[in-house]
């Protein structure tokens, strides 16, 4: 399956791919990829020979039905490893055994150091705990990857994809074996991830932002949900206005109606005098 779904994405949108060669021809190896897209995790498996395996949650694998199974098929055929996410220290516990289970077993696993995708196409800090914790366990060497404009072929909320061509940039291997079994050192592990951070951001061009992505996302909601609030607050203002001009328009119009009757009553008083 994953040769039918890999040709079938490289003849419609034709990827362009650079530094295929600092992929191994066999061994393990760590992927670490920015994230721009949900569609990244087919795109780079696509250009490579290689099986690439991503943590994928499980409820992808085991949703009933027809559609379910179909899912369940299509996630497996393009290597996604189905892990169990309940509880968020669970999470990721579980994608970090997974991870070390696939590099052990001599596969290339991929990891996207965010943890998230980017909210708005910029490159965020990544978390010092999967990639670092894998890699440091493990010894594979760290392969960084850039993604490039997969989010502007399916951006959030439209369901057709764009026909246009993705890029994926794949930097040289980043050997950490010298903090071999520091993985329980968390300056050792943010030192990793930044220096990765480092080379996707070189890789990618993208501006690089040092708050998590998820802490982005937070305050992107928080920024709408005060932008719609002050859009209503004014709905309301600008209806109120409008109530209290149709108020003054109405006195305004009865206080003619009285002032025509009056002047109509006292011209009748007149003529009835003369």
């Amino acid at each position: 399956m994953k040769f039918s779904i890999g040709g079938s994405l490289k003849l419609a949108f034709r990827p362009w791919v650079e530094g295929l060669e600092n992929i191994p021809a066999d061994g393990p190896a760590i992927l670490a990829s920015n994230h721009l897209s949900f569609s990244d995790s087919f795109f780079l498996p696509a250009v490579l020979d290689r099986k690439v395996t991503f943590i994928a949650k499980s409820e992808y694998f085991t949703s009933p039905g027809v559609k379910g199974r179909l899912t369940a098929a299509f996630f497996k055929g393009v290597g996604q490893l189905p892990v169990d996410r309940s509880g968020a220290r669970g999470a990721g516990e579980a994608a970090i055994r997974a991870g070390i289970e696939v590099v052990e077993g001599g596969g290339l696993f991929g990891i996207y150091p965010e943890g998230t995708r980017s909210p708005d196409g910029r490159l965020y800090r990544g978390k010092p705990g999967g990639l670092a914790r894998v890699a440091l366990a493990t010894g594979a060497p760290v392969i960084p990857v850039a993604m490039i404009d997969t989010e502007k072929i399916q951006p959030p909320g439209k369901v057709v994809p764009k026909l246009m061509r993705p890029g994926i940039r794949i930097g040289r291997p980043l050997d950490f074996s010298r903090y071999h079994g520091m993985d329980g050192d968390r300056f050792i592990l943010r030192s990793v991830t930044d220096e990765v951070m480092y080379e996707i951001m070189k890789l990618s061009g993208q501006e690089y932002v040092d708050i998590y992505a998820t802490a982005a996302k937070r305050q992107i909601a928080d920024a709408e949900k005060a932008a719609k609030a002050e859009k209503a607050e004014l709905e309301k203002a600008e209806k109120a206005a409008h109530a209290e001009l149709e108020k003054a328009a109405r006195a305004e119009r009865t206080e003619a109606e009285k002032a025509e009757k009056a002047d109509a009553a006292q011209a009748e008083r007149a003529q009835k005098a003369e």
